[in-house]
């Protein structure tokens, strides 16, 4: 099986340290590089909606892509399953993945299976499950910031003494991306007051 993975240089490492079973051949391409027109499956963990019509001559090999804020109805291409790619999320123990296709996501599993990777298939929803909690989380913690119960530095260790998190609310809006996390948000919050974005969240992005 051949496969294609555009991927930044920390996705890169994380998917090297979850390693690679049945595999003859892997192409790394960096965020801007097309993949070859010959791969059996192409992983597009730098996934924006831009690279949609860029793929169409991959029409018919399944493709993994990275959209945290984006559903298979949007993207509207059967060959495409989603793929929850935020940094540090590769290397956990579960991927979350997500298909309306019941075809492509049997052979989602199969190459899921080969690679000895797990994965669980979450509904075609905004944020799968992990990324729509951090979200809320993240979000929280702005919310804590704005009303001054605490720092930032104080209310990261709070949670990592807490609750064990790896990180702090703050440190893992900085490993991931802010602007990820408030795009998410917006989505999520255009139907759900639930998620409505912290005053200080919408100011630190804009």
């Amino acid at each position: 099986m051949n496969i294609s993975i555009r991927a930044t240089q920390q996705q890169k490492n994380e998917l090297l340290q979850k390693g690679f079973n049945n595999i003859e051949t892997i192409h790394w391409l960096t965020e801007n590089e097309k993949p070859l027109d010959a791969v059996d499956v192409f992983f597009d963990l730098t996934f924006n909606n831009e690279n949609i019509a860029a793929n169409n001559f991959l029409e018919g090999t399944l493709v993994f892509a990275n959209a945290v804020s984006c559903t298979c109805a949007e993207i509207n291409k059967k060959n495409y399953v989603r793929i929850h790619a935020w940094p540090g999320f590769l290397n956990r123990s579960i991927i979350e993945l997500s298909s309306n296709d019941e075809n492509y996501k049997q052979q989602a599993k199969k190459i899921f299976n080969s690679l000895n990777w797990q994965y669980v298939f979450t509904p075609d929803d905004y944020g799968f499950i992990s990324a729509r909690i951090l979200a809320m989380i993240v979000n929280e913690a702005y919310y804590a910031l704005q009303e001054n119960v605490s720092t930032k530095e104080q209310i990261d260790i709070a949670m990592k003494l807490g609750t064990n998190y790896p990180y702090g609310p703050f440190e893992w809006s900085e490993e991931i991306g802010l602007e990820k996390i408030y795009l998410l948000l917006k989505k999520l919050s255009a139907n759900n007051n639930r998620y409505a974005i912290a005053g200080l969240l919408s100011e630190s992005v804009k």
